[in-house]
C-alpha cells in the first residue's frame, strides 16, 4: 500500500519529536533553564532558530527539552485511558446484560463531562502536578477506548468461528484471551496514537493554565505560556511553539487514521 506524502512528513515529523524524546542533549548545545542575559527577545535566526525569551534563553532549546516531559504525561494518559477503557469495554460486552448496562451508563456519564474538566477535577483534587494532569486526562479518553472495545467485541462474539468456539468448549477466559483481546488490539492501537495527540494538546492546555511542571522546567505548554505577556517584542516566544504543538497534533492524527485504515485492510 502506498504512503501519501501526507503521511510520510507526518512519519518524520513523529520520528524527529522522538529523537528529542530519546536524546535531547544531541539536538543543541544551549541550556533550557539558564539564559545569556546579552540575548535577550533575539528574534528567529540562524543562531536561535525560534528566538531567545525574556531570560535569554533558546526558545528551541526548551522545547526540545521539553518534549520529554510533555510526552511522558501524555503517554500516560493513553495508557491509563486505554488500559481502563478496553477493560470497561470487554466487560461490558462480554459479562451480561445487567453489566453492559452499567458500564455503558458509566461510559454516559462520562460523556456528559468535558474531558478537560475532569482532568481540572483530578487536579483540583489531587494538586497540580504531571502524575495528576496524566491520570486526569487519561480518564477523560476512557469513553473512547470503551466505545470501541465494546463495538469491537460484540462483532467478534457474532462471528461463527466464536460459536464453534464455544461448542468446542472453549470457555470465558479463553474466548477473551484467545480470540477477543487479538481482535480489538490492532483498533486499540491505531485509537492510541490518535489520542496521544490528544492528550499532547490537553497536556499542554493544562501545562499554559498553570498547573503542569512548575518553572523553570521546560514544559509544551508553560513554554507558550510563558510568552503571553511579550506577544508585543517578542511574537516568537509564543507563536513558534504553539505551531509546533499543533503540528505534533496533527501528525499524530494522520498517522491515526494511517493505522486504522492500515487495520481495517
Amino acid at each position: 500500500m502506498p504512503v501519501s506524502p501526507a503521511t510520510a512528513a507526518s512519519g518524520l515529523l513523529v520520528l524527529l519529536v522522538l529523537a528529542w524524546l530519546a536524546a535531547p542533549g544531541a539536538f543543541t548545545s544551549y541550556d533550557p533553564i539558564t539564559g545569556d542575559a546579552s540575548a535577550t527577545f533575539a528574534p528567529p535566526g540562524p543562531s536561535h532558530w525560534f528566538g531567545t525569551d525574556h531570560l535569554g534563553r533558546d526558545v528551541l532549546a526548551r522545547v526540545i527539552w521539553g518534549t520529554r516531559q510533555t510526552a511522558l504525561t501524555a503517554g500516560l494518559a493513553v495508557l491509563v485511558g486505554a488500559v481502563l477503557g478496553t477493560l470497561l469495554g470487554l466487560a461490558s460486552s462480554t459479562l451480561g446484560p445487567l453489566a453492559d448496562a452499567v458500564g455503558m451508563r458509566l461510559v454516559d456519564a462520562l460523556i456528559a463531562l468535558p474531558s478537560i474538566m475532569v482532568a481540572l477535577f483530578v487536579v483540583a483534587a489531587y494538586g497540580a502536578g504531571p502524575l495528576s494532569i496524566g491520570v486526569g486526562v487519561g480518564i477523560g479518553s476512557v469513553v473512547l477506548f470503551a466505545r470501541l472495545v465494546r463495538a469491537e467485541a460484540l462483532r467478534v462474539r457474532a462471528l461463527d468461528f466464536m460459536e464453534a468456539s464455544t461448542l468446542a468448549g472453549a470457555g470465558y477466559w479463553r474466548q477473551l484471551t484467545g480470540h477477543l483481546l487479538p481482535a480489538v488490539r490492532g483498533p486499540v492501537l491505531a485509537l492510541a496514537v490518535v489520542d496521544f495527540g490528544a492528550a499532547v494538546l490537553a497536556v499542554s492546555s493544562l501545562g499554559f493554565l498553570g498547573f503542569g511542571t512548575p518553572p523553570p522546567t521546560p514544559e509544551w505548554g508553560l513554554i507558550v505560556a510563558e510568552g503571553r505577556q511579550y506577544l508585543a517584542v517578542a511574537w516568537w516566544m509564543t507563536s513558534l511553539p504553539g505551531l509546533f504543538v499543533l503540528l505534533v497534533v496533527v501528525a499524530l492524527g494522520v498517522l491515526g487514521r494511517s493505522s486504522a485504515r492500515s487495520t481495517r485492510a
